[in-house]
């Protein structure tokens, strides 16, 4: 059955792959048994790009993308995917909720993409899909 789960965790790579710390997650290992497809979305969240659309009531890039794949997987962290993991999360290190969100994080999930499908939000991205 499909479910939605939120990742905070997910690092996208340059040859259309990506890689998630799995600790919460608990519907996903259950589901890949059965079905290993997955859809990502992720939405752009820079506040000025959002300003300057409603602002201009278009936007200049699609605001979000739908990522179609495949799970690959559960596997131990490399040293580069955990210190990609610290970097990101280094400017809440000193702080109580970031070592019980993000400390012993061992094991990584892969996915490898093969579609993607930007997001369209009415008249404000009519241009993209013409």
């Amino acid at each position: 059955m499909p479910t939605v789960t939120p990742i905070g965790t997910l690092f996208l790579n340059k040859d259309q792959t990506a890689f998630y710390f799995e600790k919460f997650p608990k519907k996903i290992p259950e589901n890949v048994k059965t079905n290993k497809n997955v859809c990502v979305l992720g939405v752009n969240s820079s506040k000025w790009f959002w300003i300057k659309a409603l602002y201009k009531l278009k936007f200049s890039a699609y605001p979000a993308i739908r990522l179609y794949g495949e799970l690959g997987e559960k596997r131990k962290a490399t040293e580069i995917e955990i210190s990609r993991l610290n970097r990101r999360m280094r400017t809440t290190k000193g702080l109580k909720g970031n070592t019980y969100l993000w400390g012993n994080m061992e094991f990584v999930r892969e996915i490898k993409f093969i579609k993607a499908e930007g997001i369209n939000i009415g008249k404000m991205s009519e241009m993209f899909h013409k």
